[in-house]
């Protein structure tokens, strides 16, 4: 079986070796119709500390590596501007 890949956007990178991403979910709601976004946080892995805050990065699932972080960094899908 295959490791699950989101793709997300960083929010945080203050942590040593760890980034927070945060990934959208866009549903209808199941009664009213409407799209709703709702947003869930994930910490992962950055061996490296290469993140920064406002990067679109794909993370993978991986084995826990602390009580909080199950995933780690794949790829920088595109560089923030800052």
């Amino acid at each position: 079986m295959a490791a699950k890949e989101r793709v997300g956007l960083v929010v945080s990178d203050k942590m040593n070796k760890t980034v927070v991403v945060a990934i959208e979910n866009r549903s209808p709601h199941p009664k009213y119709g409407k799209i709703v976004v709702r947003t869930k946080r994930y910490k992962a892995h950055d061996e490296e500390n290469k993140c920064k805050e406002g990067d679109r990065v794909r993370i993978r699932e991986t084995r826990p590596l602390s009580r909080t972080k199950r995933w780690m960094v794949a790829e920088i899908v595109s560089s923030s501007s800052k």
